[in-house]
């Protein structure tokens, strides 16, 4: 049987990489099938695409998905500089960064990550006493203009928000709750797989309609919410419960804070701006020719100009 191939002629086995080395039964693995799928559906292109990631059990991910694909394995706690600076050398490229707790706000030595919960309990009995650092709270406090959370074994929600990231203008946060089988799912962590799934709060019901597709759904008035992307893709939220609105920063910083208070974890989108700028546009950084592209001349100041330049220190 022929396999069924995207919008660009590529079948599913071409968004696929290595064999991983995680644990069996990890959630990282089941993030990288949700990358492959929503990755292939979109039809992006392997050579496009970006793999970014520091050090870390998820910053192998990369090596699991598109191997033909660029990608780089930077130091502890660097991927997102070494993103940016790629990203502005050639905007024309997706950049796509993972990225895990002991590479982003902790280095892993047998203590509690600093995303960790008060009164978590490790193996030992040791328990948490220190406020957690909350990824999605950080980027709604320092204007990120796409902010979301999921659990990495909820395909039917994780899959049209990573759609949604990649066609998002700017930075998109993704935070991925994803159970560490081997050292963190127990009864005392609240980041096991039995905790998140009991726990679990979703906002919204979630579905992306890609530019290239036609939108054809069917929710009654007021029950659903579209956001336009600027590529011309469209963000549906189907509303589950109480009003939510995901462009609203402020209700979106008070509902992170009020849920982690009542013990739940939130799940969906929980803000996005697509009026914003992204970096590169207020930098006013050319897409149509990369700044890798620019000859010497064009880099470097002309003599008439540098001494101009140093006669303001003069």
């Amino acid at each position: 049987m022929a396999a069924t191939l995207n919008r660009i002629g590529l079948a599913r086995d071409a968004y696929k990489g290595a064999a991983t080395t995680m644990c069996a039964g990890c959630g990282h693995n089941s993030i990288t099938n949700h990358l492959i799928k929503a990755l292939y559906e979109l039809g992006v292109e392997p050579q496009r695409l970006a793999k970014m990631s520091g050090i870390g059990c998820s910053s192998k991910t990369p090596a699991y998905f598109v191997e033909q694909a660029h990608g780089f394995n930077g130091v502890h706690g660097r991927m997102p500089a070494l993103t940016t600076g790629a990203q502005l050398a050639d905007r024309r490229l997706i950049m796509l960064g993972v990225s895990g707790d002991g590479d982003t706000v902790s280095i892993g030595l047998g203590q509690f990550s600093a995303t960790a919960d008060v009164g978590s309990v490790q193996k030992k009995g040791a328990v948490n006493t220190f406020q957690p650092i909350d990824p999605c709270a950080v980027a709604l406090t320092l204007g990120c203009s796409f902010v979301a959370r999921s659990f990495s074994g909820d395909g039917k929600q994780l899959v049209p928000l990573i759609k949604a990231a990649i066609a998002h203008r700017g930075m998109a946060l993704l935070d991925v709750i994803s159970p560490c089988v081997t050292f963190n799912d127990h009864d005392g962590s609240t980041k096991s797989y039995s905790w998140v799934k009991e726990h679990d709060e979703e906002i919204h019901d979630v579905s992306f309609i890609p530019f290239f597709e036609e939108i054809a759904v069917d929710y009654a008035p007021g029950t659903a919410v579209s956001v336009e992307m600027h590529d011309g893709s469209h963000l549906l939220l189907k509303k589950l419960g109480e009003e939510y609105d995901p462009t609203d920063r402020m209700q979106a910083m008070h509902l992170v804070e009020d849920s982690r208070a009542k013990g739940q974890l939130l799940t969906g989108l929980l803000y996005i701006d697509e009026s914003s700028p992204d970096f590169a546009t207020t930098e006013h950084i050319p897409a149509e020719r990369p700044l890798r592209d620019l000859g010497e001349q064009e880099l470097r100041l002309s003599r008439a100009d540098f001494d101009t330049f140093m006669d303001e220190f003069a």
